[in-house]
C-alpha cells in the first residue's frame, strides 16, 4: 500500500507541464551577509553556510520558525510543547547556538542548556531569508556560537513604491491552525516604511495514528487534569491521539522605517514585538508518580514578549581604513514567566523574569590589495529582575516564593574586539581566512534576602576573558569546485543561568551557584567539497571533528559540608555546574541538488553525528546527539504551478546512546530508546491571479506516529494546510 501510494504520488507530479528556469542557478552565487557581517558572495565563504531565501520560506510555508528550520533537512528541532522548537545543530543546542535577527544577538544572559523556544518568537512571514552557519562562529561572533549561528533577516522597506504589500491567511488540520498575516510598505524617493501585523491561534495538536507494533500505545493522551469546582479532576481524554494542553496563540508585529540620506549612507529603525499567550509545557503534564496519578495539575509558560529596538548605520566611504562601515544600536525587552502546580495542590507558584540588553555593534570593512579585512567592536549590556509568588487559589492569597535567579542586582555586561583578514593567495583560486577575537565578561548578582536558602556568600561575582579564532584554507581551482579546510576555536561564557540559578530540576536534586565556573570551549576541525556540474548539479559533503574542553554540566557538589539539604520540604542532593567535561563529536554531511529537465529537479540531504564524553572507565553518550536524519524531495514548477513530494526521515537513537538523566529525556521515550520514523508530504501551489496564490499541502500522509529525539510532544499526524496568498 506504501509504495502503490508513493507511486501514484510521484505519477501525479510527473505529470505536470514543465517550463521553468533551473533550480540551481539561483543558488551558487547567492550574497551571503553572516559570514563576515557585510556581503559577499555564498562561494567565497569557507564555512558551511546555508541560505533559506524569501522563496523557500514562502513555499515550506510553514507554522513557524522552528518548523521552517525542520523543513530544511538539515536541523533537527526539539519540542517539549506545542508552543515549542529547539533547534540543534551539529550536536549543540540552547545557549550553544547563536541566534540572531538583524543583526543583533537575541542569545541573552539567562538562555539555559537544557531546550530554548526563542527561535518561534520570530515571525516568518516576514523573513526575507535565513542563513545558516555551521560550525564554531566565535572569532566573529563571540560567545555561545559552538554550534553555529541562525541569522534571521526580516524583509527591507522599499523605495519609489507608492503603495504595496501582501497578505496570507492558513489553515493547518492536525493543529487547528488559524493564521492571518499583513504587511503593506509605503515608499519614496527617500524615507520608505514597511508595517508587518502576524497572528496565529493554534489549537492542541492531533498526533498521528499509526503507531509500531512494538509501541501500540506510545504518545497517547489518556487522561488530563482539568480544575472543576474548586478541585483537580482526572478527565478520560475521549480521543488519545489528541495532546489537550498543546495549544497556544502568539502575535507579532513589525515596523522598519528606512532613510537613504544619500546614494552611500542609508539609516534604519527597526521595531519588533512578539507576545503569546500562556504556553503550556506538555512534557511535564504529561509525567505520572509510582501510582500513576498525575505530578502536575498546571504547567505552564506565562505570555513570552520580545521587544527589539535598533537603529542602523550604513555608510560606503574611501579611505585609508575603511571602505564599508555599519553601526548597530539596540534595546531589547523580554519578558518570560515558569507557573506550576502539583496536583490537588491549591498553590500555583511562579516565577518571573524580565531581561534588559541595551547593545551596540561597530563594523568595518576595508578592501588592501589581496587582503579583504573586516574588524570591529561590540558591547552588550544585560539586567536581570527575577521575582517569584505563590498564589493560593482558593483564597488568591499571594506570599513570597523562591525567586529561579538572585532576587537581587543581575547584571552581565560583555565587551569584545575582532578583526579578520581573507588573503588571496593565488588571485581568484586559493584564499587563506584568518579571524582573531577577544571577549571580557563582567559578571555580578546579588543576593537581597536569605528566606529561602541562605548561601556562605550574599553575591556570585565574576570576570573572565577568552580568546578565540580561525583559520580556514579555500581553493577554487574552477568556477564548479569549493574546497574548505577549517580550523577555529570557540567558547562559551558561563551566564547568569549558569552561575546563579537554585534550581530543583526534579524533586530531591537541587541545583545550587558555583561562583567559580570558567567559560568551555570547542576546537574544531572541517574538510568540505561542493561540486556543482554545468549548472544542472549541484553536490556539497564534508566531515567535522569537535573537541569540547572544560564544558560545563550538572554534577554532585557540597553545600556547608554536606551533600544533601532540605529544600521545599524534601532533603535533595546538592549539585552545581562544574567545569569538568571533556567530550568530542564528529560527523559528516551531505547534499545534492539536481536540475533534470523542463521544470523538474530532485535535492536531498543526509546529517550524522556522534558524540561522546571522554571518562576514565570508557567513553559515554553525550546529550544533543541527534540520530541520523535528512531529506529526499522530487519538485516541479513553471511559471504558474509548483509541486513537490517529499520524503523527511529520522534513524533509530537506541536507549544506549543516551545521557540518562539529563536532557535527552529517556522518560518521554520508549523504553527501547526513540524509533525511526519517516514521512511522507505534498506541497502544491498555483498562481490563481497575477495577485493571488493558493497552496495545499498534505504533511505526514500516512499519519505516521512519531516523536522527533528528546522529544516530549508526538508530532502532528495527517496534516491538511490550505493557503491564500496576495500581493499588491
Amino acid at each position: 500500500m506504501k509504495r502503490l501510494l508513493i507511486m501514484i504520488l510521484l505519477a501525479a507530479t510527473v505529470n505536470l507541464v514543465p517550463a521553468q528556469e533551473d533550480t540551481l542557478k539561483r543558488t551558487i552565487d547567492e550574497v551571503v551577509i553572516t559570514a563576515n557581517k557585510f556581503e559577499m558572495l555564498r562561494r567565497e565563504v569557507v564555512q558551511r553556510i546555508d541560505i533559506v531565501n524569501k522563496r523557500d520560506v514562502q513555499w515550506m510555508n510553514s507554522m513557524n520558525s522552528a518548523d521552517l528550520l525542520s523543513n530544511t533537512g538539515n536541523i533537527l528541532v526539539q519540542k517539549s510543547q506545542g508552543g515549542g522548537g529547539s533547534p540543534i545543530i551539529r550536536g549543540f543546542e540552547s545557549n550553544k547556538v547563536l541566534l540572531m535577527v538583524d543583526g543583533v544577538r537575541l542569545n541573552n544572559a539567562i538562555f539555559r542548556g537544557g531546550h530554548l523556544q526563542n527561535v518561534l518568537r520570530i515571525d516568518n512571514s516576514i523573513l526575507e531569508k535565513v542563513e545558516i552557519l555551521y560550525g564554531p562562529s566565535s572569532a566573529m561572533y563571540g560567545s555561545d556560537a559552538l554550534g553555529g549561528v541562525m541569522h534571521f533577516i526580516t524583509k527591507k522597506p522599499v523605495l519609489k513604491q507608492k503603495f504595496g504589500g501582501s497578505a496570507m491567511v492558513r489553515y493547518s488540520s492536525a493543529t487547528n491552525e488559524k493564521t492571518g498575516h499583513f504587511d503593506f510598505n509605503i515608499g519614496g524617493k527617500k524615507i520608505a516604511s514597511l508595517t508587518s501585523i502576524t497572528y496565529s491561534d493554534f489549537g492542541d495538536i492531533v498526533q498521528g495514528s499509526k503507531r509500531k507494533s512494538a509501541y501500540p500505545t506510545f504518545g497517547e493522551r489518556a487522561f488530563y487534569v482539568a480544575r472543576i469546582n474548586g478541585a483537580d479532576s482526572i478527565v478520560v481524554n475521549p480521543n488519545k491521539n489528541k495532546q489537550i494542553g498543546t495549544a497556544y496563540m502568539q502575535y507579532d508585529l513589525l515596523e522598519k522605517i528606512l532613510f537613504q540620506q544619500d546614494s552611500r549612507t542609508t539609516h534604519t529603525l527597526n521595531l519588533q514585538y512578539s507576545n503569546t499567550g500562556d504556553v503550556t509545557r506538555y512534557d511535564r503534564l504529561t509525567e505520572v508518580d509510582s501510582k500513576g496519578k498525575p505530578k502536575s495539575s498546571e504547567w505552564y509558560y506565562g505570555p513570552e514578549q520580545r521587544l527589539l529596538t535598533s537603529y542602523r548605520f550604513d555608510r560606503k566611504m574611501t579611505t585609508p581604513f575603511m571602505d564599508k562601515f555599519s553601526l548597530t544600536l539596540a534595546y531589547q525587552n523580554n519578558k518570560e514567566s515558569r507557573n506550576s502546580r502539583k496536583f490537588n495542590s491549591s498553590s500555583l507558584k511562579s516565577q518571573r523574569e524580565q531581561i534588559g540588553i541595551f547593545s551596540f555593534d561597530m563594523d568595518g570593512y576595508k578592501k588592501l590589495k589581496s587582503h579583504d579585512i573586516n574588524y570591529g567592536m561590540e558591547a552588550y549590556f544585560n539586567d536581570v529582575n527575577s521575582t517569584a509568588i505563590f498564589t493560593n487559589l482558593k483564597t488568591l492569597a499571594e506570599t513570597p516564593a523562591d525567586t529561579r535567579y538572585p532576587d537581587g542586582s543581575n547584571t552581565m555586561n560583555t565587551f569584545a574586539v575582532y578583526g579578520q583578514d581573507k588573503i588571496s593567495l593565488i588571485a581568484e583560486k586559493l584564499f587563506l581566512n584568518i579571524g582573531v577575537r577577544y571577549n571580557f565578561s563582567i559578571l555580578k548578582s546579588t543576593y537581597a534576602s536569605t528566606t529561602f536558602f541562605a548561601f556562605p556568600f550574599d553575591a556570585v561575582e565574576q570576570k573572565s576573558g577568552s580568546f578565540s579564532g580561525n583559520a580556514g584554507l579555500l581553493y577554487l581551482p574552477t568556477l564548479s569546485t569549493k574546497v574548505s579546510l577549517i580550523a577555529s576555536r570557540g567558547f562559551r561564557t558561563p551566564n547568569i543561568d549558569d552561575l546563579t540559578k537554585v534550581f530543583e530540576s526534579v524533586a530531591g536534586k537541587l541545583i545550587i551557584p558555583n561562583p567559580n565556573l570558567k567559560p568551555e570551549y570547542t576546537t574544531n576541525f572541517e574538510l568540505g567539497l561542493v561540486q556543482t556540474l554545468g549548472g544542472k548539479a549541484k553536490i556539497e559533503a564534508g566531515a567535522y571533528y569537535t573537541i569540547i574542553d572544560h564544558a560545563i554540566v550538572t554534577d554532585l557538589d557540597q553545600f556547608k559540608g554536606a551533600d544533601s539539604v532540605l529544600y521545599g520540604g524534601v532533603m535533595s542532593k546538592v549539585y552545581s555546574s562544574q567545569n569538568k567535561r571533556q567530550a568530542y563529536i564528529a560527523g559528516a554531511y551531505g547534499t545534492f541538488g539536481f536540475d533534470i529537465w523542463g521544470g523538474f529537479s530532485i535535492a536531498g540531504t543526509i546529517n550524522y553525528t556522534y558524540g561522546r564524553i571522554r571518562e576514565e572507565s570508557g567513553d559515554t553518550p553525550l546529550d544533543h546527539i541527534p540520530p541520523v536524519f535528512g531529506k529526499a524531495a522530487l519538485e516541479y514548477h513553471n511559471s504558474k504551478f509548483q509541486g513537490e513530494f517529499s520524503f523527511l526521515f529520522n534513524g533509530r537513537k537506541d536507549i544506549s546512546d543516551y545521557l540518562l538523566n539529563a536532557e535527552d529525556n529517556e522518560i518521554y521515550a520508549t523504553a527501547d530508546g526513540m524509533p525511526a520514523w519517516n514521512t511522507l508530504n505534498l506541497r502544491l501551489a498555483y498562481q490563481l491571479h497575477k495577485y493571488l496564490n493558493i497552496q495545499f499541502a498534505c504533511e505526514n500522509i500516512l499519519d505516521t506516529n512519531y516523536r522527533v529525539f528528546a522529544s516530549g510532544v508526538s508530532a502532528p499526524g495527517r496534516n491538511f494546510r490550505v493557503t491564500l496568498r496576495t500581493s499588491f
